[in-house]
């Protein structure tokens, strides 16, 4: 994270998601809590008329599900602990989400229901040799998320294309800690 992808030192991606912004600069504070990364998330959802769902910890990073006032999820974002800077997750939430990505597109046709996106995942993970399973999908504009667990517990995440069924596995986010949801 952090400023340069295309824009400029204080707060841009580029244009495309509502009102073009991507990326918000932490304070410089250290983030050590799911609390203090709820608080750094609410900040930038309220930017974009939405609020926190789950936040988890992560080893690299927090993360955070962004809902719509209705409670419909909306976009996935992190934020960096050595600084507080908070932004749109890189992979399926930059690239694939529909609504809040960098390349809105509205309603694209979803060819995988949440079923068969765990179903997917699940193939995914089995021909890689990983004895990882796939949690229930969770729907965004365009993509699912899903947990991957181990022996019951969450060890990672990964997201399909609603559209192509394409898998992303989040690399990013390094060994689990824990999660919070309000």
């Amino acid at each position: 994270m952090g400023p340069g992808m295309m824009g400029d030192n204080n707060c841009s991606w580029g244009h495309g998601m509502r009102g073009g912004h991507y990326w918000q600069r932490g304070d410089g504070t250290p983030v050590k809590t799911l609390d203090q990364a709820r608080h750094r998330a609410d900040a930038f959802a309220h930017r974009l008329g939405l609020r926190v769902g789950e936040v988890m910890q992560f080893s690299k990073n927090f993360y955070a599900e962004l809902k719509t006032p209705s409670g419909k999820l909306a976009t996935e974002v992190l934020v960096n602990p050595a600084d507080g800077d908070t932004g749109i997750e890189y992979g399926p939430a930059m690239m694939w989400n529909t609504d809040y990505g960098m390349h809105p597109r509205g309603r694209t046709q979803t060819r995988f229901s949440p079923d068969q996106a765990q179903h997917r995942a699940q193939r995914w993970l089995r021909d890689r040799g990983s004895d990882l399973t796939a949690d229930k999908a969770e729907a965004f504009p365009g993509y699912y998320t899903l947990h991957t667990m181990r022996s019951g517990k969450i060890n990672g995440m990964l997201s399909v294309n609603a559209s192509t069924g394409a898998v992303w596995y989040h690399t990013w986010h390094g060994t689990y800690v824990g999660t919070s949801e309000h």
